[in-house]
């Protein structure tokens, strides 16, 4: 059976096989997936090696691409192919599930489809082919491959060139236009209607989406001008700049499609969201608008920062989050634990909030009540009730209401003063699970933090399990990464190498290709974990009213913490991430 030779290759373990026995168990009828689906779909095992023993044993031809296959021609094919010969629906479900009808070639005499598919096991495969005019055979590509022609497919099929053409700009700048003069309404909503400035925004909001943007910047640049920006893993890149338009327009078709703002308030920042399906997927984005000062003083203008919520890129499996053996066990034993709580540590943007959902995802159980308090709310979280925070009950109502809701298990959002601490410090000592979040730069510095909030340290030590701090590195693109000959010992130094480290590893550049952002794709997390045990305990009690981080870190590397920056040293070693990166991304301590 392939389950053997999967443990036999030492891909996975025998737990690993007996929670995909059980999940499989636990599916009954129509919907029950292969045993190889769900090793990677829910339980974190590699797809890629999972596929490359599952192919031949199941006769799937294996295609590998580089970027000299990915003509004009080849995506010419492929967009007309989808746009002649399948249906709307059908053509969404092709996307959706990220199969790419590939090339047509003549086999044993017959006209027959290469239809590309990361995923070979997945149950809505024969529904899908069935409608389609052609002999089709099934090919297994990578994932990364995949992502790539979607991409090109998705710029060529784009609406954005059509829409873009369609909007009628008016490169010609009146006199009364740059005197400082407020723009009125009617003049907004002129301009909206002779534009496709709404059409813009929703292509615009989709895009977004497939490029895999966590964040869309709107910015205004002058009288009839905005940049429009898409952060991918971590930084900003210009996606678009437009002329001819009022930043106040723009401003103006966002609110429309945003619930919770005022079109019409244009002094005051203002929060609220906006609900779209983007290729059968229902997204969430959280919408933040803010008044920003024009060189044209009379204009009322605003920057707006959309946050993009896609719960397809949700991780609800811990071992998926990138945790080091020593941190990845201390933080399994302390959310394992029946009461206490976890802090987890970092600035925004450090993925906090991925760690947490994964923790609770993993010890969510029907049998517990779990609440939850955040502000914002970023994710829905099966399994757990996630309190409203609103006019009528801001954050620390929220948090002492919880307190009367009988919760097994609770996620207090973050820390932000004495009360909500003591809050989360109340629910850790009456029985209750409890995680949270603080701005701090490492894990000993939380102590210090909590203790200047004005907690006690014997109730820091009493209440607490473990202390995460947290931050993202980018990852290098496996296609395109470059040995380095002649490393900087300099650069390997402050990371923390030694003369002989250094002989003795493989160091990596940034590149660049097509498949990636300037050399890297995807982030990483890199953890310093802090378990309180005795004697954390005991030096935070004895240490009363001076908390001594030094000697915190250091009775924790006793124990084999490693810091943020030691953690960072090992992506390197293992040819993740590369020295700027770790550096950029690390203080030394």
């Amino acid at each position: 059976m392939i389950e053997t030779i999967l443990v036999k290759k030492g891909i996975i373990d025998q737990d690993i096989l007996e929670k995909a026995y059980k999940i499989r168990n636990d599916e009954n009828g129509k919907g029950r997936r292969p045993l190889a689906k769900i090793l990677y779909d829910d339980l974190g095992v590699s797809r890629e090696a999972v596929l490359k023993e599952i192919t031949p044993y199941y006769a799937i031809p294996r295609i590998e691409l580089d970027e000299e296959d990915i003509t004009p021609e080849r995506i010419e094919f492929i967009s007309k192919f989808l746009e002649e010969n399948v249906s709307h629906d059908n053509r969404v479900r092709l996307l959706k599930n990220k199969m790419i009808p590939y090339v047509i070639e003549e086999r044993s005499g017959v006209d027959t489809l290469l239809l590309l598919t990361a995923d070979p096991l997945q149950p809505e495969l024969k529904e899908i082919i069935e409608p389609l005019p052609v002999k089709v055979e099934i090919c297994y590509t990578p994932i990364d491959n995949i992502n790539i022609i979607y991409n090109e497919v998705n710029k060529s099929q784009s609406r954005m060139k059509e829409l873009l053409d369609e909007i009628e700009y008016e490169e010609k700048i009146d006199a009364g236009e740059i005197a400082e003069e407020e723009v009125g309404q009617a003049d907004i909503q002129k301009e909206i209607e002779k534009s496709a400035l709404v059409k813009f925004v929703d292509g615009l909001l989709e895009e977004a989406v497939r490029e895999g943007a966590s964040d869309i910047h709107i910015i205004p640049r002058g009288i009839k001008e905005t940049e429009y920006k898409f952060r991918i893993d971590g930084d900003l890149f210009d996606w678009y700049h437009q002329k001819g338009i009022r930043p106040e327009s723009v401003a103006a078709v966002f609110k429309d499609k945003t619930q919770g703002v005022n079109r019409f308030e244009r002094e005051r920042a203002q929060d609220g969201f906006i609900q779209k399906e983007v290729d059968n997927q229902l997204i969430r984005y959280r919408v933040s608008i803010v008044p920003i000062i024009s060189k044209y003083f009379g204009r009322k203008i605003e920057s707006i920062v959309i946050r993009v919520l896609d719960d397809r890129k949700v991780i609800k499996n811990l071992d998926q989050i990138g945790l080091l053996p020593k941190a990845h066990k201390d933080f399994s034993k302390a959310i394992n634990s029946p009461s206490g709580l976890v802090i987890i540590t970092g600035p925004t943007g450090s993925g906090k909030s991925t760690t947490l959902v994964a923790a609770l995802y993993e010890i969510i159980d029907p049998k517990k009540c779990v609440l939850t308090v955040e502000d914002p709310v970023e994710y829905m979280i099966e399994g757990a009730r996630q309190l409203k925070i609103g006019e009528k009950m801001d954050f620390n109502q929220a948090m002492r209401s919880i307190l009367r809701h009988d919760p097994d298990i609770a996620l207090v959002g973050e820390m932000r003063d004495k009360e909500s601490a003591l809050i989360g410090m109340k629910l850790a000592n009456t029985g209750h699970l409890t995680f949270s979040t603080l701005h701090t730069n490492d894990a000993p510095s939380a102590v210090s933090r909590l203790y200047k909030m004005g907690i006690e340290p014997f109730l820091i030590a009493n209440s607490i399990k473990l202390v995460m701090a947290q931050r993202l590195v980018k990852t290098l693109c496996e296609n395109c990464k470059e040995k380095i000959e002649n490393v900087d010992k300099n650069l390997a130094s402050a990371v923390g190498f030694t003369e002989e480290e250094i002989a003795n590893t493989t160091f990596y550049r940034a590149v660049g290709c097509k498949k990636c952002n300037e050399g890297y794709k995807g982030r990483t997390a890199i953890m310093e974990a802090l378990y309180f045990d005795k004697n954390i305990k005991r030096l935070i009690i004895q240490s009363e009213n001076n908390i001594d981080e030094e000697k915190l870190r250091e009775a924790g590397k006793k124990e084999g913490m490693l810091s943020l920056r030691e953690a960072g040293k090992k992506r390197v070693v293992d040819g993740i991430t590369t020295l700027e990166e770790v550096l950029a991304t690390t203080v030394e301590v």
